[in-house]
């Protein structure tokens, strides 16, 4: 009887390959050391039409989503310090703005030609959160200021301007969206929100998105700000909030706003700057044509 034959030990069953959670290379590009530039070019903008002191930005999204903290820290960016000109919270759980303000962006003694205007958040059900009626009228530039939002009951006409000028009107929409909620926001505010860009659409107002708590959203970036677009995490992230309310990915901005800092950061400026110059943009260029349309008749 012949040798037998040793049998040959299995092979490993090679483990799953995990998946990266990272881009190869940014897939869009970012002027991390150039601050001072992005903020020059806002400090020096020239609108198209020298006519008009401001564009107006108007600010909507669900309560805690950080409307008022995106003003804030627009404002720290330019001023070097941390600012709070717009109240926010982050802890009652219910929408913290009840008042139509306007707020100006200071350089200096002077302000800049953009303002933005915060509105009370949207939430679900139609006895909460601002009357899509009043947004309504914030878009065609129509309410006081000073108007306080009443969830049940949309302004009446001793609370809307008889005439509106130019500065008045809404040149972009932006939503403000917790890039870390996304998943979980509530059908109706989805629904709600849907009506607002129907409204903005027919006023041919461009639209925005402003996709806040990226560190929330991703703990690669919550270590380093910078890999916010290597991230799949955060493009997954954006492209749930193009699918959700129709804008598409190029007029979407991922940003942190400031909320624990005691001082301010180059890369969360940077993001904020970046932001801010690509709504201002989009916000001129409907201020360019308003005006071409004008000079027609």
């Amino acid at each position: 009887m012949g040798a037998s034959e040793s049998t040959p030990e299995p092979s490993p069953t090679p483990k799953p390959e995990i998946p990266s959670p990272e881009f190869d290379e940014a897939w869009r590009e970012t002027p991390w050391d150039k601050k001072e530039h992005l903020e020059k070019n806002l400090r020096e903008l020239k609108l198209s039409d020298s006519n008009v002191k401001h564009i107006r930005i108007l600010l909507a999204g669900a309560v805690g989503a950080g409307k008022s903290s995106f003003i804030n820290s627009v404002n720290s960016a330019f001023q070097g310090r941390i600012t709070t000109e717009a109240l926010a919270d982050s802890v009652s759980g219910t929408t913290f703005t009840k008042t139509y303000r306007t707020y100006s962006i200071r350089n200096g003694q002077s302000v800049l030609p953009f303002v933005f205007n915060d509105i009370m958040g949207l939430e679900p059900g139609d006895s909460h959160g601002v009357d899509q009626e009043d947004i309504a009228k914030c878009l065609e530039g129509l309410l006081k200021e000073g108007y306080n939002f009443n969830p049940t009951n949309s302004a009446k006409n001793d609370d809307c301007r008889s005439e509106t000028s130019a500065e008045d009107l809404t040149y972009c929409l932006v939503y403000v969206i917790a890039g870390d909620k996304i998943s979980l926001m509530n059908q109706e505010v989805f629904k709600k929100m849907k009506y607002i860009r129907e409204k903005a659409s027919s006023l041919e107002i461009p639209q925005a998105i402003i996709m806040t708590k990226v560190d929330d959203a991703c703990p690669l970036v919550q270590k380093n700000l910078r890999k916010i677009y290597t991230s799949k995490k955060i493009k997954e992230k954006m492209q749930q909030c193009s699918n959700s309310v129709g804008v598409p990915m190029c007029h979407i901005f991922p940003v942190k706003n400031y909320h624990e800092e005691i001082d301010t950061k180059n890369d969360m400026d940077v993001l904020i700057l970046r932001a801010l110059t690509g709504i201002v943009q989009i916000a001129d260029d409907l201020l360019n044509r308003r005006k071409r349309d004008s000079e027609k008749w």
